[in-house]
């Protein structure tokens, strides 16, 4: 022992030490320790040297740190030091490093809260954990919970989870989580939701008996236990709760920041609701009871959306909306209760103010009077043994009163609750077993304890003591199960604190003593407890300075009590008449029934109230009885300590799990750990006690292969056995000297606390000097390479330096010489240029000055010439304007003396008027005249009228006429004022000539400055232009470079647009495989719903016969299998429905058939609305197509019309050919005598052979004509049927998607009738009784009757329709049979003519019905009529060359006949006998390629071929896909027969024959792969056949001819396709099954590169497995049973593009359960682990690529894996490091990469840790990913499968059916 402290504490070590802050501080030894050292030299790791002192009487050393690689172990027990600061330190580091909540103690899962909602509560988590084992996944509370499922599946024993902790450390969300993976992974045995039933009561049990205090938000003031039950089945079937324990005194008083109940608070939240007006209530801070903690709102939280959740959960467990408004009623009163104000009136007495308006509201909504309420408010009554008086009370007491009042209720009204939850939560099936979660207040101590801390630390006790008793059992159990010597373990017994407490003379027994008493005191009682126990139990203490409080000393921590208020709560009184007040309410049943059972008494043996069924005994209530019944009365101390009882015998009768809730701060804050208040926690909760008791033995267990492969390096060759058990014997009694800090087990090697940490570091120090040789080694080798790498460069580079130094040399000389030569000529050149330069310049200016003299000259000669010029013009101008101006003065003189003469004259003229004489002279004559006038006034009045027109007329044209005569008489004015203006501007231009000769002179200087100006703008603009040139230059680079750039730019774009192009095709391909993803997950649930319909049918059926042996009937509401419903069958089913249905309905349940029909309703409304999807994604891919679409139906129309030509060409030819044959016979019957041509003639004979040929011939013929009409019919339905697809649109009526889908959907049929009423809105209606079941029923029964006349009338419908196509199929043969009377070239007119009509007919018809589409037709028919004209000169061609082959046919008959002619008989006698030489008899043809049979050997054909045919043994010598050729080749023939109900019934009865085997044998592999294999032949063969060009490409002309005649059956491919993707996902289901064992140990816990993998170093304690050890799959195991799978696909002729689909799942499958599991096992992140993934994913890449499977996809599946191993092998340290694993890990989401680095656990000391720094840069890079939260890839996911069309070359004819399958029955055709 000394030499192991001695080489543990040396330098270096680290180790705890004490602190009054973190609890325990980490430090490091400066200096090793002797054994006579007093203290210890350490440094802290801030750098701080202290000196710790040793205790010198114990020399106890300060414990030991773990070794790096150990710390955030997942398992507590697994540690090398097992010590408090070691757990202390572990459960921080997983919590604030690594963020992971869960951690093993042992048998212990601790919990602690996050204060945060974190993803690891999600189905795909819970999928994960279901069916591991407890030590292979990281811990968590559905680990816990599975292991609790499976021991109970597998020890046929009931189990229980004990959550237990603080307030505010997360226990009911623990519980909550517990129960939800129970409802999630078992399911319900019915289809009543009991699971959802069970999940519903927890939102109302935290609605009434949660609340918010100062430790928690979302605190539970209550216990609970509940027991969920199971059947044999293992599946959920109901529930029961047990409460312990309500916090009633919260209800009328809370803590600052603190709250009551959430129920009332919902309630305020929602008072403006309608329903909720009557209460009367307003917001929380109105209500004394609710704003006392003056914290009315939690932050994050919608009281208002609570209730409704709250409401939800109540309908869902039966409790109607009557009694849910009931139940708010009583909580409405208790807070309108708690307003009641109650004043002093005097002293010792106190009074309600009259009509209080809160006691108003009370009394009206709980039905009673006020006065009686007011009255016993303030009173109370009291009975003495001769009278009964009634005394006042005071305020205080009156106050009290009305509190215990509104406690009491409210307690009424929890135990109500939980009575009727427990109700819903019972069920009538026998229960197995159950598995019980318990949750339960932890131990609690507060400054002021009292009664309930008391109630609350017995539980405790009580808990502690069965927990302790527990893990001691469990330690024995291993240690003899390993046969390892059993030593006592010494722990701790809290047996004397339990009987302290409820021993006889106990703490309680003497409670319930002095609540007898009559004067009982809390202060007597007090004084009792001390004169008891305080000198014989050392476990209870008196505080100094009280003697009101004890002190008890509990496992956990010592607790001080206070006694004031111990008697009162634990009698629990309250005023009898207000409860006779309440019981006395007339309107409210409801609080009648609450109170109800005030009236009965408890039995000594019955359960407390709040522990879920009570028995009680009904007594009279005379007084007598009161006075038994308050005798009788327990106390609450008794109550709770019997409810305790019963629950320690419950827990004792269960095997019990364990979860410690921690809480880590005071603050509630998000992942911040406070060491104080866990170390506390952890005390009081057993966790540290788990620790002392596993350390106490041998804590660290390894197996035998564990130890030898991680000890391996400590053992020389020599020690390696091949007995690997004897080797590390050997071995470990070398390394470890006592013998007594290991034993040797059965498997294992038992170690003691600090043995696994002692043999780390042996093995550390062994391989650091291994490490160190290594080095040591390769330095030198490094060095002696460096020097000899340097020693070649320095000679190299010298070699190099000296050749380079003589080049340079050269290198000058030459230029030097070169220099020399060039500076002679460049000085000679310099010269010649100069010279030349002087002598142009020379000649320049010689050339410039003689210029410019002649220019000086030249100008004074043009200047004096110009001159001359202008003298001339001026002075023949001047001339002009002086004779101007005397010829005008001359006119103005004669004017004016004109003017003057002509005014003389008017003057006189104007004398002589005024004259008398003149007057007279002028009127003479005018009397005649006037008289004349008058004469003529009759005839001008008459004209008066036309010319006062003309003359207004006039008038206007005289005014118009006047003004512009006015207008030029002012223009002439003008004229005359410029003529005035001109002469006067004669002078002023004489002077302005004088400037002008002025400014000529002045010009002329100036036009000499200009030129010279102009010369030097010359130059400039020549330099411009030339810059400019330049400039242009650089811009038509410029221009060439932004042109090469726009192209470049142009290309980028044109690329881009093709990859978003790519990337919106990709995007619409994906979202067309969700919505196939969706619709095929539809179908799924669709089969499932069927099969549990059929087992529920089934079940009916055998409880049925039970009941009434002999009778047998079906369910009302069932749905048959069958994916076609005749109306036969549907006749029959809707009577026997209707016939038994109320029978029945006698048997089911009323949940359960209300629920299969919603259920039912919901999956058709979901999988139409997919359908429509599904289509509407699929019409996008074909809007991109519609023109080429159009294209083709306009070709295939001219190739229909083309068809129907040929057709009527056959036709006309046929006839022609048979009217020629008869003829033909008329001609040889009536000419035999005359050529004696005897029918045994050879002439006869010979034309009897090419009249059989040409009987043959015409036969033929006809068979084309047939098939040709038959084809051209079924493609123009298949046309008619493709637009109507193509133009469809989403139905508005319900009923039409049924009769659309009936084909597709199976249920649909049946339950017809209640789409309508599940459609309707329906309000929250309260449970069913037996006749609102019948009613509703029968109203099914009316329902499918008028479905049943709907089809009725279609049948009608169809049947005249047949009617009308039998007349004109009647009407048809008429007129061939006309025709055939006509001759040939009538014959062809009336042909002819009848299609003219029919065409005409058919226009009519379409222009009645579209008159746009009749506008096509027209063009249409016209066409059609040229190539009807053009075919008529065919044919007439054609009539001419036959009779000319006739005439040469009959020469050659009358030469060949003409000597036969004696002998023979009368023609008379030849044409008696008609009908022999007609009756030509006609050859065998060839096999069809169909199979006949008969009606009644359908089921024997169905029986043989599909439900008794075995794949192993007759099935494999088949031609792949043999059954399904035999299927379609019985088909056929139904096809060829026109026999419709042979076609449904034959595709019927194969769809449920392929349904019924695969429900029988689903798990076998071989059986589903054969089927599916089968079934997409059969639907190949639908496809291949059927006619529609598309799919007949690719046949032969042979093929071609066997295409289905007279049915199009596309529906039923559909219906087959629906049946082959369910058989797909069958199949993908059965080889997820079979692989699921083999995944995490071949791919992650199996090393196939041996010894890259280490063991971890931790020496894990394994969980108790749940399941016996199945042996070890290897990576070869997996790939192996991929071979088998893809050998037997290929067997069975499976499509290879399905293969290559099915590959792709199961290696999606392979790959999201190894990412999964790593994800959630932190001992498989490791760098070797990583490496090891990669090996087996190229191993799985590699069979691929034998398998010719590279292409299918699948590897891809595998990148997210692949991804992961990187990550775990990358560098992870610089923010390089983050950047290339940000770019790497593209695959993988970023909560995904975080728990990988969080995960990261180093397996050797040389390997680092991921700091959290690291992570956190990660997650900043990875902050702008838009992808889901989601952790767990989804392993359920199924890619949706697409079945290409792959035809056959196999010829039908050719197929052989081998008599091994015993169909001997079958015909061929």
């Amino acid at each position: 022992m000394n030499r192991e402290l001695e080489y543990m504490f040396v330098q270096s070590a680290r180790v705890w030490i004490p602190d009054a802050e973190e609890v325990w501080k980490s430090a490091e030894l400066t200096k090793d320790y002797k054994n006579d050292d007093a203290s210890l030299q350490l440094m802290l790791e801030d750098g701080t040297t202290i000196d710790h002192k040793l205790d010198p009487k114990t020399k106890n050393l300060p414990y030991l740190r773990n070794p790096d690689i150990l710390v955030g172990e997942n398992d507590l027990t697994a540690l090398s030091y097992l010590h408090e600061p070691a757990v202390l330190h572990n459960l921080k580091v997983r919590f604030i490093d690594s963020k992971l909540i869960y951690t093993y103690c042992g048998i212990v899962l601790v919990a602690i809260n996050p204060y945060e909602t974190l993803p690891i509560y999600g189905t795909d988590i819970i999928n994960a954990y279901s069916g591991q084992n407890m030590g292979d996944m990281d811990p968590h509370i559905f680990a816990v919970a599975e292991e609790a499922y499976k021991q109970m599946a597998r020890d046929e024993r009931n189990q229980s989870i004990i959550v237990s902790g603080e307030s505010g450390a997360g226990k009911t969300v623990s519980a909550k989580y517990a129960m939800r993976y129970f409802a999630t992974v078992s399911g319900s045995a019915s289809e009543a939701n009991v699971e959802e039933k069970v999940l519903a009561s927890n939102p109302i049990m935290e609605a009434i008996g949660n609340a918010k205090t100062t430790r928690n938000d979302n605190s539970s003031r209550f216990g609970k236990y509940i027991e969920i039950g199971f059947d044999n089945r293992y599946r959920i079937i109901g529930a029961n709760m047990r409460t312990y324990l309500l916090e009633k005194s919260r209800v009328v008083f809370q803590a600052d920041e603190e709250r009551n109940y959430h129920i009332f608070y919902q309630l305020c939240a929602s008072a403006n609701q309608p329903e909720f007006k009557n209460l009367r209530l307003s917001t929380a801070n109105d209500f004394l009871y609710t704003r006392q903690g003056r914290s009315p709102v939690i932050e994050g939280v919608d009281d208002a959306k609570e209730l409704r959740t709250t409401r939800h959960a109540f309908t869902l467990l039966g409790i109607n909306e009557s009694y849910q408004i009931g139940l708010f009623q009583v909580l409405a009163a208790i807070l309108h209760l708690g307003n009641v104000e109650i004043k002093d009136r005097d002293s010792d007495s106190s009074l309600i103010a009259p009509n209080n308006r809160h006691l108003t509201a009370f009394c009206e909504l709980v039905g009673v009077t006020y006065q009686d309420m007011s009255q016993w408010l303030c009173h109370r009554k009291l009975k003495t043994a001769t009278e009964t008086y009634i005394k006042p009370l005071p305020r205080l007491q009156a106050t009290n009163a009305r509190d215990a009042l509104s406690k009491h209720i409210y307690a009424k009204l929890f135990n109500w609750i939980v009575e009727h939850v427990n109700k819903a939560l019972v069920t009538n099936i026998k229960q197995h077993s159950f598995i019980g979660v318990l949750d339960i207040y932890g131990f609690e101590t507060f400054e002021i304890n009292s009664f309930e801390q008391f109630c609350i630390n017995y539980a405790n006790e009580k808990l502690q003591q069965q927990f302790n008793m527990h893990v001691f059992k469990l330690e024995q159990e291993e240690y003899m199960k390993e046969q390892i010597p059993w030593t006592l373990i010494d722990f701790y017994d809290n047996q004397p604190c339990i009987n302290l407490i409820e021993a006889k003379m106990g703490i309680l027994d003497l409670l319930d003593e002095e609540c007898k008493m009559p004067k009982g005191s809390d202060d007597s009682w007090a004084q009792k407890l001390y004169n008891t126990h305080l000198k014989t139990c050392s476990l209870f203490e008196k505080p100094r300075m009280s003697n009101r409080a004890f002190i008890i000393q509990h496992f956990a921590d010592k607790v001080e009590y206070q006694c004031e208020g111990f008697l009162e709560k634990n009698k629990d009184t309250v005023n009898e008449e207000q409860i006779h007040v309440l019981k006395a309410s007339k309107k409210f049943n409801l609080l009648v029934e609450l109170f109800q059972d005030e009236e009965k008494a408890t039995t000594p043996t019955g359960q407390v109230p709040g522990t879920g069924g009570r028995t009680r005994l009904s007594i009279k209530p005379d007084k007598g009885r009161d006075t038994s019944s308050k005798e009788h009365k327990k106390t609450v101390g008794c109550q709770f300590r019997n409810s305790l009882q019963m629950l320690m015998e419950t827990l004792n009768a269960t095997t019990p799990h364990y979860v410690r809730c921690i809480k880590p701060n005071d603050f509630k804050l998000a992942f911040s750990f406070d060491p104080k208040r866990a170390v506390q926690q952890l005390r009081a909760c057993g966790v540290l006690e788990t620790i002392r008791i596993s350390a106490a033995g041998f804590p660290s267990r390894w197996t035998y292969q564990e130890f030898f492969s991680r000890y391996r390096v400590l053992m020389k060759q020599k020690d390696v056995l091949p007995d690997k058990k004897l080797t590390c014997k050997n071995v470990l009694e070398k390394l470890v000297q006592d013998q007594d800090k290991y034993q040797f087990g059965k498997t294992k090697i038992f170690f003691r606390a600090g043995q696994v940490a002692y043999l780390e570091k042996l093995r550390a120090d062994k391989l650091r000097a291994a490490c160190i040789r290594i080095q040591k080694t390769i330095r030198c080798w490094l060095a002696r390479k460096k020097y000899l790498r340097q020693r070649s460069a320095a000679i190299t580079i010298q070699r190099f330096t000296r050749g380079y130094q003589a080049r340079c040399l050269a290198k000058f000389m030459r230029r030097t010489q070169a220099a020399t030569i060039i500076q002679k000529y460049q000085r000679m050149c310099v010269e010649r240029k100069r010279f030349r330069q002087k002598q142009a310049a020379a000649l320049a200016m010689q050339t410039i000055l003689r210029a410019y003299m002649a220019r000086q000259k030249y100008q004074a000669l043009l200047r004096e010439h110009k001159a001359v010029i202008i003298q001339k013009h001026v002075r023949g101008w001047l001339a002009r304007c002086w004779y101007k101006r005397c010829l005008e003065a001359i006119v103005y003189l004669q004017c004016c003396i004109r003017r003057m003469r002509a005014k003389r004259e008017l003057k006189k003229l104007k004398i002589e008027a005024r004259s008398v004489e003149h007057f007279k002279k002028l009127n003479k004559g005018m009397e005649n005249k006037i008289m004349q006038l008058q004469r003529k006034i009759d005839e001008q009045n008459k004209d008066n009228r036309v010319i006062s027109e003309r003359l207004v007329s006039l008038e206007s044209s005289y005014a118009s006429e006047s003004e512009r005569m006015r207008g030029e008489l002012g223009r002439l004015r003008g004229v005359e004022e410029d003529a005035k203006n001109k002469a006067n501007q004669v002078s002023s231009l004489l002077e302005e000539l004088e400037k002008l000769r002025k400014e000529l002179s002045v010009t002329q200087q100036e036009k000499k400055t200009i030129e010279d100006w102009a010369q030097k703008y010359r130059d400039e603009m020549e330099k411009m232009v030339s810059e400019l040139k330049d400039q242009n230059g650089l811009l038509k680079k410029e221009k060439d470079d932004l042109n090469r750039m726009i192209q470049e730019q142009s290309q980028q774009m044109t690329e881009k647009m093709t990859r978003a192009i790519a990337q919106e095709t990709q995007q619409l391909e994906t979202d067309l495989n969700e919505e196939r993803s969706r619709y095929q997950n539809l179908l799924t649930e669709h089969l499932r719903l069927e099969e549990k319909y059929d087992d529920l049918k089934e079940e009916l059926a055998q409880s049925k016969n039970v009941s009434k042996p002999g009778h047998r009937r079906t369910d009302s509401t069932h749905s048959s299998n069958e994916s076609e419903y005749t109306y036969n069958s549907e006749y029959a089913e809707l009577e026997d429905g209707s016939r038994v249905g109320e029978d029945v309905t006698r048997g089911m349940d009323t949940s359960l058939t209300l629920k299969l029909q919603k259920r039912v309703t919901e999956l058709e409304q979901e999988k139409q609305s997919l359908r429509n999807e599904l289509e509407n994604r699929e019409e996008q891919f074909q809007r991109a197509r519609a023109r080429d679409d159009a294209q083709f139906r306009k070709a295939r129309g001219a190739e229909l019309e083309y068809e129907s030509l040929k057709r009527q060409e056959l036709e006309s030819e046929n006839k022609k050919l048979r009217h020629n044959l008869a003829e033909m016979r008329q001609s040889l019957l009536g000419g035999a005598a005359a050529r004696a041509g005897a029918p045994g003639s050879p002439a006869y004979k010979v034309l009897l052979d090419q009249l059989n040929a040409s009987c043959e011939e015409l036969q033929v013929r006809k068979e084309e004509v047939l098939i040709l009409r038959s084809q051209l019919v079924s493609q123009k339905e298949a046309l008619h049927h493709k637009d109507e697809k193509e133009t469809m649109t989403e139905p508005s009526v319900f009923a039409q998607d049924v009769n659309k889908l009936k084909d597709a959907d199976e249920l649909k049929q049946a339950y017809v009738g209640l789409k309508d009423t599940n459609r309707s809105p329906r309000s929250v209606r309260p449970a069913l009784e037996v006749s609102d079941l019948l009613s509703r029923l029968r109203l099914l029964e009316q329902q499918l009757q008028t479905q049943r006349r709907t089809y009725d009338s279609e049948v009608e419908s169809l049947r005249g329709e047949l009617q009308n196509v039998k007349e004109e199929n009647n009407r048809q043969q008429q007129l061939l049979a006309q025709n055939l009377q006509l001759p040939p070239e009538a014959r062809i007119e009336a042909s002819l003519q009848h299609e003219i009509t029919r065409l005409t007919n058919e226009n009519l018809e379409l222009l009645a019905d579209d008159p746009t589409a009749s506008r096509e037709a027209r063009v249409i028919i016209l066409r059609r009529m040229v190539d009807l004209m053009e075919q008529l000169e065919k044919q007439d061609r054609t009539i001419r060359k036959l009779k000319k082959q006739l005439k040469v046919y009959s020469k050659r008959i009358g030469e060949m006949g003409a000597g036969h002619t004696e002998g023979q008989t009368s023609p008379g006698q030849m044409v008696e006998e008609p009908i022999h030489p007609v009756n030509i008899p006609r050859r065998e043809k060839d096999f069809q390629g169909m199979l006949e049979y008969k009606k009644e050997d359908e089921m024997k054909l169905v029986k043989n071929l599909i439900l008794e045919l075995k794949p192993r043994g007759v099935a494999v010598n088949l031609i792949p896909g043999l059954p399904a050729y035999i299927l379609f080749m019985c088909l056929r023939h139904s096809d060829y027969v026109n026999d419709d109900q042979k076609v449904r019934t034959l595709l019927t009865s194969t769809i449920n024959s392929i349904k019924k085997i695969l429900k029988k044998r689903g798990d076998d592999f071989e059986t589903v792969s054969f089927w599916l294999a089968n079934t997409c032949r059969f639907l190949h063969c639908l496809k291949q056949y059927s006619g529609d060009e598309v799919f007949m490409k690719h046949n032969t002309s042979r093929q071609n001819e066997h295409c289905l005649s007279n049915f199009d059956l596309a529906e039923y491919r559909q219906v087959i396709s629906d049946l082959a993707i369910q058989i797909y996902q069958q199949l993908v289901k059965c080889m997820e099954n079979i692989l699921q064992p083999m995944i995490v140990s071949g791919m992650l816990e199996h090393e196939t590169i041996q010894g890259v993998s280490g063991v971890k170093p931790t020496g894990l304690r394994k969980r108790t497995s749940s399941i016996a050890d199945e042996g070890t799959y290897t990576l070869d195991s997996i790939l192996r049973q991929l071979s088998a799978f893809h050998s037997t696909m290929c067997q069975h002729g499976t499509d290879p593009e399905l293969i290559k689909q099915v590959v792709k799942q199961l290696f999606y499958i392979i790959g999201a359960v190894t990412l999964n599991n790593l994800l959630l096992r932190k001992d498989m992140c490791s760098w070797s682990k990583g490496m090891q993934i990669r090996y087996n994913v190229s191993q799985l890449e590699e069979w691929l690529r034998d398998k010719g499977l590279m292409n299918c996809g699948a590897k891809e599946t595998l990148e997210p894996l692949i991804q992961a191993a990187q990550l775990l092998q990358v560098k992870k340290k610089t923010d390089e490091d983050a950047e290339a694993i940000c770019s790497m890990c593209h695959a993988l989401t970023t909560a995904q990469i975080v728990k990988v680095l969080n995960l990261y656990t180093p397996v050797n000391e040389f390997e680092e840790r991921v700091s959290v720094s690291f992570i956190r840069t990660i997650q900043t890079r990875l902050r702008d990913r838009c992808e889901s939260p989601q952790l767990l890839m989804d392993t359920k996911m199924i890619y949706p499968v697409t079945f290409p069309f792959n035809p056959s070359s196999l010829a039908l004819e050719t197929i052989q059916i081998p008599t091994s399958l015993n169909l001997s029955f079958l015909t061929r055709v």
